[in-house]
């Protein structure tokens, strides 16, 4: 929905908490405390009334209210789970997506015992009147408790993250804040910041004012409840919010919210600072901005220089020059607390050209002890940041720079260069870079190694792998077992299987062991290649060096199987081993059963009680991919509407299968509602392509063309994308039967006069073409004169095409005519010509 709206609405309710109309807070002069005081009461807590109506919801969400035990208990604004079962039926339910190991079909889930038992398992208590020491021993006594109950493991990567947002798109975010409330002092601040961090998301993404006004208000209440457990209001939990309403420009809430944060958490008022300067910049209120930079110059420095520093940060980071370079005369960046920023600064000043400044400030680091080891790094930020410029360019400027100033290059300057020509794809350059490093003695980092890696698999340039292996046996880096995951995975796609074979060989002279990872890497190169002897082959390697092979190995060889057999001796295979089943096994069998004919056993895998619950919709979709894949489209769609029923969605491939696979007449009322399931816009924009060509070849006009407008209307800038849809649509009329062909002309008039597009060379020539094959004289001149209508003047390719379809339509006379303006060099056009005449004659 547009900001505007957003921020009206959000303006109002947020106004409604404030009793009294706070004082305009400055951060650049410290605030009244009873003030502060007064924004910190208003953040009470009650329970709004439950909302009878849409309407009413919005009118509900004010900020003021009598004060609660708790915030977040009082949040009823889903009736769904507004009842007295909520106690009994989200801890159930929630303990099924946290062990990430519980069936759908268990029936753990389903008796009161186990019910009882998941709900004492959540309702942990939070003890208040411990002392220091106590408390602390108790929280870890419950972090030991949680991680045993739920099965956390400490090498999963962000965990809490994830775990939030599973929990808010299978049960929502409503039940999920209850949930967490429900767990008490033991919801930590990495999952409120989540919580928070989803909500707003979804406000910026909703085109429903109300749907964003509730999300808003939900992000705000869980903020409240942060306050009151007193969690630290860190920039992690406020960073995100202020962000939004500097976005949508409402200063008087952020003046609010700002007082709550500084009456908790008074050294953020530095980073407040930041959010202020781009608070007046989005609003473009000149006099704020003019006050903030005029108490910097007036300011002596002392405890409020790092406020200074993040007011500077904003305006670099809104290109301000103006007040930039008016800054940089009187402040001494040297004495800067934050090197990040400095490289911020540098970053501005290459966008702006500022050349001289630039000079200046480098010259002054290097005239300094403090970080004038920085001064490589400064460099390269300053040449990235210059617009427009090739990458040969920014590395020939980084040199010079270095050459002007008479520094020698550190490895954070170069490492920063390799990564934007990474970036940017040129991994022969950044190659070069690595080369000049391992030179000059440098330390090259195993992230730059995995970033040209991962470069050259991107840009498909897998022959550097053999360049990069050099120049690490010639300077004797140190890779790790990824790096040679990497590197074989790069031989293998371009089918130098013995390179990688010689890989695996020099394992031992870099004092690594070879892993399951590097030999799938080359499994799977020979199964892509339906290659089965070869992958089998490579099981049997991996054995003999004494590697055993993990999910992934059996994932492969099971997708890969041709017999119900072989599928059952490497699933028993698995078991036996000890290996976890993971989904990609799941997905594995119910492929592997589909090809083999077995569309039943298939089935039956779904109903495997060791399937977590949150893999379960993606295990499905699998299953609609692969029935339809195999013809079985009933099946296919009988699950499809099993799925929908139950609240669940398709995954965007599985839609693709069944509109691909979609082909009788007929099918056109069970086609457009997939494509309302697409919300990714390539997946979608492929889906429109397959049913506007569906539509095509069964004649379906009308249909056609409001998908195209559709499609225009997505890619209106985009005139590559509109070309190829076209020419994909013309050129099936061009190879259909000659029915086809009034079609295509009364799609090339709706192009042009409802759609008020030029048809493309292609489209004409293709359309010239089936005229050629319905021998329509009258049609053919129609199309030819198109051409000219569009701009586009003949050439060699028309001339030929008008010339078949004279010949094909019997005028012998024009046919003479139009064959004295054919060029006649090119050998290839001899030869149409030739044929043309001897198939018409």
């Amino acid at each position: 929905m547009p900001a505007s709206s957003k921020a009206k609405s959000l303006s109002s309710l947020v106004r409604s908490a404030i009793k009294s109309k706070a004082s305009s807070i400055s951060l650049a002069s410290p605030a009244d405390d009873a003030t502060l005081k007064h924004f910190a009461s208003s953040l009470d807590s009650s329970p709004p009334s439950k909302p009878k109506s849409k309407k009413s919801i919005k009118s509900n969400k004010s900020l003021s209210e009598p004060t609660a035990p708790s915030a977040v208990a009082s949040l009823n604004l889903d009736p769904a789970w507004a009842s007295e079962d909520l106690t009994n039926e989200v801890p159930g339910e929630i303990f099924s997506i946290l062990s990430g190991g519980s069936s759908s079909n268990s029936p753990d889930l389903q008796g009161t015992e186990d019910e009882k038992s998941m709900e004492k398992a959540l309702e942990l208590p939070w003890f208040p009147d411990m002392s220091h020491s106590v408390l602390s021993m108790r929280r870890k006594e419950i972090t030991r408790e949680r991680k045993q109950k739920w099965i956390f493991k400490s090498s999963q990567v962000n965990r809490f993250g994830r775990l939030v947002n599973m929990c808010a798109d299978r049960l929502g975010t409503h039940t999920t804040i209850q949930v967490f409330d429900k767990l008490g002092r033991e919801s930590g601040v990495k999952e409120y910041n989540a919580l928070i961090k989803i909500c707003i998301e979804r406000a910026r993404s909703s085109a429903d004012e109300d749907v964003g006004l509730e999300q808003i208000h939900m992000a705000f209440q869980i903020f409240k409840s942060m306050k009151e457990q007193g969690f630290p209001l860190e920039e992690e939990t406020y960073g995100q919010f202020l962000a939004y309403l500097v976005d949508m420009g409402m200063t008087e809430e952020f003046q609010f919210f700002c007082g709550v944060i500084k009456a908790e958490n008074p050294s953020s008022v530095a980073r407040l600072g930041y959010y202020e300067m781009l608070l007046w910049i989005r609003v473009d209120d000149e006099e704020k901005i003019q006050e903030l930079c005029n108490y910097i110059v007036s300011d002596d420095g002392g405890t409020m220089s790092i406020l200074q520093e993040n007011y500077l940060l904003a305006l670099c980071e809104s290109d301000r020059k103006e007040e930039i370079l008016q800054l940089l005369e009187i402040m001494d960046i040297t004495q800067f607390s934050s090197l990040d920023f400095v490289a911020s600064i540098f970053r501005c000043l290459g966008r702006l050209l500022l050349e001289s400044y630039a000079e200046k400030l480098l010259l002054s680091f290097k005239g300094c002890d403090r970080a004038a080891e920085n001064i490589t790094n400064f460099i390269s930020s300053y040449v990235v940041g210059i617009p427009n410029l090739a990458v040969e360019d920014v590395i020939s400027n980084f040199k010079n720079w270095h050459t002007k100033l008479e520094v020698t290059p550190s490895s954070a300057g170069y490492e920063k260069l390799i990564m934007y020509c990474c970036e940017s794809l040129k991994v022969h350059a950044a190659l070069e870079m690595v080369e000049e490093m391992c030179e000059l003695g440098l330390t090259v980092s195993i992230g730059a190694l995995h970033s040209i890696l991962r470069a050259s698999d991107e840009s498909c340039d897998f022959n550097l792998v053999h360049q990069m292996y050099s120049m690490i046996c010639r300077y004797k880096l140190k890779p790790n077992g990824e790096t040679f995951r990497s590197m074989i995975s790069l031989c293998v796609k371009m089918k130098d299987y013995g390179g990688a074979y010689d890989m695996l060989s020099d394992l031992e002279k870099m004092n690594l062991t070879p892993t399951a990872s590097m030999y799938n890497a080359i499994m799977v190169g020979f199964f892509r290649e339906k290659n089965i002897y070869g992958g089998l082959r490579v099981l049997k390697q991996m054995k003999e060096a004494d590697v055993q092979p993990d999910s992934q190995t059996f994932s492969y060889l099971i997708s890969n199987c041709e017999s119900e057999e072989d599928i059952n001796k490497y699933y028993e295979e698995l078991k036996r081993s000890g290996i976890q089943v993971t989904k990609q096994i799941f997905m594995a069998l119910v492929n592997a059963y589909a090809t083999c004919g077995q569309f039943e056993k298939a089935k039956q895998v779904l109903l495997d009680k060791g399937i977590p619950v949150k893999c379960l919709n993606e295990i499905k979709s699998v299953l609609v991919q692969s029935l339809a894949s195999h013809g079985q489209l009933c099946d296919a769609f009988s699950v499809y509407e099993e799925m929908k029923q139950a609240g669940c969605s398709l995954e965007p491939k599985a839609v693709i299968s069944l509109i691909e696979h979609l082909q009788s007449d007929e099918e056109l009322s069970r086609l457009l509602p997939l494509l309302d399931e697409l919300d990714d816009p390539d997946y979608w924009f492929e889906g429109c392509l397959r049913t506007i060509l569906y539509c095509v070849r069964y004649k379906h006009l009308r249909p056609a063309l409001n998908l195209l407008k559709q499609l225009r209307d997505k890619f209106c800038t985009d005139e590559l994308a509109l070309e190829v849809i076209f020419n994909q649509v013309f050129v099936l009329i061009a190879e259909s039967e000659s029915t086809h062909l009034q079609l295509g002309l009364d799609l090339l008039h709706a192009i042009k006069n409802e759609l008020g597009l030029t048809p493309s060379r292609k489209c004409l020539d293709f359309l010239l073409h089936a005229c050629a094959n319905a021998k329509d004289l009258r049609n053919s001149l129609l199309i030819w004169k198109e051409y000219e209508a569009a701009g586009l003047p003949y050439n060699t390719l028309s001339f030929i095409r008008m010339y078949q379809a004279l010949l094909a339509a019997g005028d012998r006379k024009a046919s003479k005519i139009l064959l004295s303006k054919i060029p006649k060099d090119d050998p290839h056009v001899r030869t149409i010509i030739k044929a043309c005449k001897t198939i018409y004659s």
